[in-house]
């Protein structure tokens, strides 16, 4: 089916009245909205759909015919991802956060960029808003010829991960095998260095188009360490294991090692081992070098090593 729209932005919402208002008239009262904007309701039990359904009737009843509202149940903000993608009529992906805001200009900057480029891959900057306080870090800049260090440095922390911040060709999902997340932490990394890996051609808007709430109590971020670990390990081991058998030429080949390490750290310091539900690991991880890019850092990725070689003479007895 052909693209009817440029762009469709895709809103999963979930537990957000206290801020789905504040999203919805940034996004809605952009200076440009020629547009198909997707909201996914993620089986929340709150009145976030309701205060969207009443805030568009009241200010923004013109856009009800770009305007989709899909119901499904509670699965999650992967799943809820996934679903919006099902129904978007863009050639371009742009996610968005309930809980966040936009600047009114940046969906106008973004299609201005697609239009001027075609790039299949667009990102740009972002302020963490602590209510009291902002964050910011202007993004490196990337070319499809650099998209493994892009991943590389989306794996270590050195480059923003956020689905939010990168605008897709739809295609780039479609086309190629994407494996979706299991769970909501880490989430971003897992998708977005699969796309990247993708892309045949990348440009950075060096500018702050994105505001990433951080003070919200009810989102994941917020949850305990040792959950949001055990989520992040959890879900990135899972990427892990689509590509395990064929990993030279594949979006996670470069960062295969700083997921196990990270495994291997994580169930050392939890009590959740992952040595026990992935019985590969510590074999894996004996194979896996040494390196100072890892999250991991370079004390503790010895330390990970000889439990892996402790848990590896378990394993034969």
């Amino acid at each position: 089916m052909a693209a009817t729209h440029t762009l469709s932005v895709i809103v999963p919402i979930y537990g957000v009245e206290k801020y789905i208002a504040q999203f919805a008239r940034t996004l809605l009262g952009q200076t440009y909205t020629d547009v198909q904007f997707v909201f996914v309701n993620d089986g929340t039990k709150d009145r976030s759909i309701d205060i969207l359904k009443e805030l568009i009737d009241s200010q923004f009843p013109h856009l009800w015919p770009n305007i989709l509202i899909i119901e499904k149940n509670n699965e999650g903000l992967p799943k809820a991802r996934e679903t919006g993608i099902a129904h978007a009529k863009g050639e371009y992906i742009l996610f968005a956060d309930s809980d966040d805001w936009l600047e009114l200009h940046a969906i106008e900057t973004i299609v201005r960029c697609i239009r001027e480029t075609q790039a299949d891959l667009i990102y740009f900057d972002l302020v963490k808003e602590y209510g009291h306080r902002q964050s910011y870090k202007r993004e490196k800049e990337y070319t499809a010829a650099t998209k493994h260090e892009f991943i590389v440095n989306i794996f270590n922390y050195k480059s923003a991960g956020y689905t939010v911040t990168k605008c897709f060709r739809k295609r780039l999902y479609t086309e190629n095998t994407i494996y979706t997340p299991l769970l909501g932490m880490h989430e971003d990394i897992y998708l977005m260095s699969q796309i990247i890996f993708h892309a045949n051609s990348i440009v950075h808007i060096p500018e702050v188009l994105y505001h990433y709430r951080k003070d919200n109590p009810e989102s994941f971020c917020s949850q305990d360490k040792t959950k949001r670990h055990i989520a992040s390990t959890t879900n990135l081991l899972d990427l892990y294991e689509h590509y395990r058998d064929n990993l030279k030429g594949s979006p996670i080949e470069r960062v295969a090692g700083s997921i196990l390490m990270r495994a291997g750290q994580h169930s050392i310091m939890h009590s959740h081992n992952f040595f026990d539900t992935h019985p590969y690991l510590a074999k894996d991880l004996i194979k896996t070098k040494l390196n100072h890019r890892y999250r991991t850092a370079l004390p503790m990725q010895i330390i990970v090593k000889l439990y892996a070689y402790y848990r590896n003479i378990l394993n034969r007895h």
